[in-house]
């Protein structure tokens, strides 16, 4: 062999090499590692899968080692697709990839893409994920291949090499060495990886029995229509969630100035107005993302924090919030979901009458990153066609507020509510905005552009309730989750801030006893509630005087 070709063999089994061996010891939690801590020394690990197939390989006849070498090069490399999921999973959902439960997730990972960066970045994505997770598994079974024939060539050099390797990753797993912290030198992360994906088959169905039993458990399932949410006859209720108002808003320093700010005026504002309000803090079941669990695990009193709960539970017919209000007669049920861009049956199980999307609120403006709609937007339309509705009787609404919703850019801001017409005026707001593209290369601009998208929903709502709300009025403002790691850091809670407003104060007197603290903005030690509690102690609070069981 020519010395060229010699130099190019050589070149390939280097490559192979570093492929086998950054798959082998690339942490999942790459991108979360400890301030400070260097990626690249993150790498220098020594993984005892490595060690084992190189064992395997080179006592196999040489009949069979190639088949075994093939093996295990698709299960490497179909294991080092799922870690390049993990990897994006962890930053921004901050929890890994299930393959059973998360493949509806590529569909919402698409439209995200497409609705904040255009059609063209979307397909680009979807393709190149596609060819990744295709050209992964064969190159690795290359490259597995590769080595074993190396390994094969050069037996007993091979045969030393792993013996002395098997020595060092036994003392260095004994003295617990890692120079990184969390990340072992000794590493097992491949195999550990393997063994936590055949457990989740298993896992899976124990939680899909475990499911069944506590969404069938419903205190409130056979309660008198007449029973239920007595206090509140003749009230307008909104439940307005605002898209990734977590904690973090209020409490970390990096964030908090702005939307402190708006919340301490807001409360100044409504007081004048007559309004009262109470805020706690309940923990979402998800963050970052999933904004349906959140909406799923409030309505119904079961904890939805994976999409087989949520598809077991919308097919069922549990009773939900929206649902007990139905029930009673006493007030039409309407959803108001501007992230909504296709059929959505959900809307059946959670009582709604009617609907209102992205594609019937009549907006003809631009859509600011992911949300299709601006909040103001939003809530104008359901004050004209529903509010305001002459004739109507009490409502119950359900009013999602999305433009707080990643990628925080651009943002719309605040108009007059007489100039909002058909909302061609955002275009101009639009065009003068950041693009997420530009945003998104800076994570202190990703900060500040969620700051800001907080600050106009939030925002937006109060201002709606100055400028519309009346005596009748009962607001439950909350949030769905926290934002993406990248906004709130890696060891954020799951808490999120929730607040009852209203002018009657019978109404805040039926929950006195909840702890909650007075004005916009929970205290910071406001008591904090799984957010599965919240349906049954809302409807006790409200329900006839002591006719309901006590909540869990």
């Amino acid at each position: 062999m020519s010395r060229p070709r010699r130099v190019a063999a050589g070149a390939v089994t280097a490559l192979a090499a570093l492929l086998v061996y950054l798959a082998l010891v690339v942490p999942e939690q790459i991108a979360q590692l400890p301030a400070g801590a260097s990626p690249w020394v993150a790498l220098l690990r020594l993984p005892v899968e490595a060690l084992l197939a190189a064992a395997i390989l080179l006592v196999l006849p040489a009949r069979m080692r190639n088949a075994a070498a093939v093996a295990l090069g698709g299960v490497l490399g179909l294991l080092t697709v799922v870690k390049i999921i993990d990897v994006g999973f962890l930053a921004v959902w901050a929890r890994p990839f299930d393959p059973l439960l998360d493949w509806p997730l590529f569909a919402d990972a698409y439209r995200f893409v497409r609705d904040s960066f255009g059609t063209a970045g979307a397909i680009g994505a979807a393709v190149g994920a596609v060819l990744l997770a295709a050209g992964v598994p064969v190159s690795m079974v290359y490259a597995v291949r590769r080595l074993a024939a190396v390994a094969a060539r050069h037996d007993r050099r091979a045969r030393a090499g792993v013996g002395v390797a098997a020595v060092a990753w036994l003392a260095l797993a004994v003295f617990g060495v890692s120079l990184v912290p969390g990340v072992a030198v000794a590493s097992d992360s491949a195999a550990v990886l393997a063994r936590d994906q055949v457990l989740r088959v298993p896992a899976a169905a124990h939680d899909r029995r475990e499911f069944t039993s506590e969404a069938a458990a419903d205190a409130f399932r056979d309660a008198p229509p007449a029973s239920l949410l007595t206090a509140l006859r003749g009230k307008d209720v909104i439940f307005a969630f605002v898209e990734s108002y977590g904690r973090s808003a209020l409490e970390d320093p990096r964030l908090n100035q702005q939307v402190n700010e708006v919340l301490a005026a807001g409360t100044a504002q409504l007081a004048d107005a007559g309004y009262a309000s109470r805020s706690g803090f309940l923990t979402s079941p998800t963050t970052s993302g999933g904004s349906w669990l959140a909406h799923s695990t409030l309505h119904s009193g079961v904890w939805v924090d994976n999409e087989q709960r949520y598809r077991s539970l919308v097919a069922t017919d549990r009773l939900t919030l929206t649902g007990a209000f139905r029930k009673t007669g006493a007030w039409s049920t309407v959803g108001v979901e501007p992230g909504i861009t296709f059929a959505w049956p959900e809307a059946n199980f959670y009582g709604f009458e009617k609907l209102y999307d992205s594609r019937t609120l009549g907006y003809a403006g631009p859509a600011f990153g992911w949300a299709p709609v601006p909040d103001q937007f939003t809530l104008k339309t359901f004050t004209d066609r529903e509010y305001l509705r002459p004739g109507r009787g009490p409502l119950l609404a359900e009013i999602t507020l999305v433009s707080s919703h990643t990628p925080w850019a651009p943002v719309p801001s605040l108009v007059g509510w007489d100039e909002l017409g058909d909302g061609s005026l955002f275009a101009a707001q639009h065009r003068a905005g950041p693009s997420a593209a530009k945003v998104w290369k800076n994570p202190a601009k990703v900060r500040a552009g969620y700051t800001q998208a907080v600050t106009y929903s939030v925002g937006s709502l109060i201002s709606w309730v100055r400028e519309y709300g009346n005596d009748d009025l009962v607001l439950v403002m909350l949030g769905d989750h926290q934002a993406a790691p990248i906004v709130v850091g890696d060891t954020a809670s799951y808490d999120v801030p929730i607040t009852i407003v209203a002018r009657d104060r019978t109404v805040l007197d039926r929950v006195a006893d909840w702890g909650w603290t007075d004005g916009l903005k929970p205290d910071p030690q406001a008591p904090v509630w799984r957010m599965d509690t919240f349906r049954d102690r809302f409807l006790t609070a409200f329900g006839a005087g002591g006719d309901h069981p006590q909540p869990r």
